[in-house]
């Protein structure tokens, strides 16, 4: 292991068993300058001036739009996050959900903090009132998830066992998600042919170009009368004029979320918390252990796993002396580095290549000291974003 004194800035107020779990000879705080990495939660990057020493950035959650990725990518810049660390508060909460649209719950309790009078007059109300908030049961009803990953699978999972039918939809589930899938889930060709069979409809994939509105004027329209949508996933997912008019004509029930709206809040049938999708105790814990760890193992060893821009790949040490190389994608680049290192009589010991879109990523173990001028020689080559030297002292 390195002897280097790591530097981390910390953006938000970081669990402490995920601090606990960087070494003890790191410099950690929220005004450490110079850092080698970030760990952040929910702190907007976008606008932040990120100094030139960072190498990687833990996110301690899912989610990275608050996180300037392409801008960081360029600069070789390693951005990890933590799938499925929040997953089990997340599933929690969409629970909570379909039993809060399903009951009719918060009509039901803004019924209820309305009411006044004495304790017999408060009765007589509750009596003649409570038929208009008269709900259904979940067993026997269907369940369309949106999202297969790790909140989604759960998701599933928890309605099944609640006696639910489940359809769901994902275009890019991976093998292990595909694994950890109940069986029971019926696979949707489409995101039209899940919404004409739910009941209830749970959204899971990240805000993307392609996610931006997927619920939309046209979906809605093709929805069961009466649809529950649960959003636990990003607002703009969502086409919030297209729930609106949806909650107005009844084909929406109740359009269950984590994020306020000024647009929808004075819908009776809107229900929305203040973001609290991974605000539990355990889940901030674990996002935090997943970051730091991360991190970690990036900065002392360069292996990477869980990164939203550049590909996971995991090399045992085979000798005192390596190197991490980020790249653009393009041809030949394994034979310059290769060249370059031959070039200067320094022996291949191990080497591992591994690709994500236009990014690539290249760990080298040599059998001796590299010197700075083949460095320097390295990052000279065209496409070369960052040169990591990582030897063990």
């Amino acid at each position: 292991m390195s002897s280097k004194a790591w530097r981390i800035l910390t953006l938000n107020a970081i669990s402490r068993k995920g601090l606990a779990r960087l070494p003890a000879s790191y410099v950690v705080g929220n005004d450490v300058t110079e850092p080698d990495g970030i760990l952040v939660r929910s702190h907007n990057m976008h606008e932040m001036e990120i100094p030139g020493s960072v190498l990687g950035i833990g996110r301690a959650g899912a989610g990275t739009n608050n996180i300037p990725v392409k801008r960081l990518s360029e600069r070789g810049v390693v951005v990890f996050n933590a799938p499925g660390a929040n997953a089990n508060a997340v599933k929690e909460l969409v629970i909570a959900g379909m039993l809060m649209g399903a009951r009719n719950l918060v009509p039901a309790l803004r019924f209820v903090d309305s009411l006044v009078g004495d304790d017999a007059s408060l009765h007589e109300q509750i009596e003649a009132g409570k038929k208009q908030f008269v709900g259904h049961e979940l067993p026997g009803r269907t369940l369309g998830v949106i999202g297969l990953g790790a909140i989604g699978s759960l998701v599933a999972d928890a309605a099944i066992r609640l006696g639910m039918n489940v359809i769901g939809f994902d275009p890019e589930i991976t093998v292990e998600a595909a694994w950890r899938l109940p069986s029971q889930v019926k696979k949707a060709g489409s995101v039209e042919e899940l919404v004409r069979q739910a009941d209830f409809i749970s959204l899971h994939v990240p805000l993307l170009p392609a996610t931006r509105e997927l619920i939309n004027a046209e979906r809605i329209e093709l929805m069961r009368e009466g649809t529950v949508l649960l959003n636990f996933a990003r607002d703009g997912i969502v086409s919030e004029p297209a729930v609106l008019a949806g909650l107005q004509r009844g084909r929406l029930h109740a359009y269950v979320c984590d994020f306020p709206s000024n647009l929808l809040k004075q819908h009776p049938r809107f229900v929305a918390l203040p973001h609290l999708g991974a605000s539990t105790e355990e889940a901030e814990e674990n996002c935090a252990v997943m970051a730091v760890e991360q991190l970690v193992d990036y900065l002392e060893h360069g292996n990477i796993l869980n990164s939203v821009n550049f590909p996971n790949i995991n090399m045992p040490r085979e000798s005192n002396w390596r190197l991490a190389i980020a790249n653009a994608n393009v041809p030949n680049m394994l034979g310059q580095i290769s060249t370059t290192l031959a070039g200067a009589g320094l022996n291949i010991h191990n080497m591992l290549n591994k690709s994500k879109g236009d990014l690539a990523y290249t760990l080298v173990d040599v059998d001796s000291a590299v010197p700075e001028a083949v460095l320097q020689a390295l990052a000279r080559i065209e496409g070369v974003l960052r040169v990591r030297y990582l030897p063990v002292t």
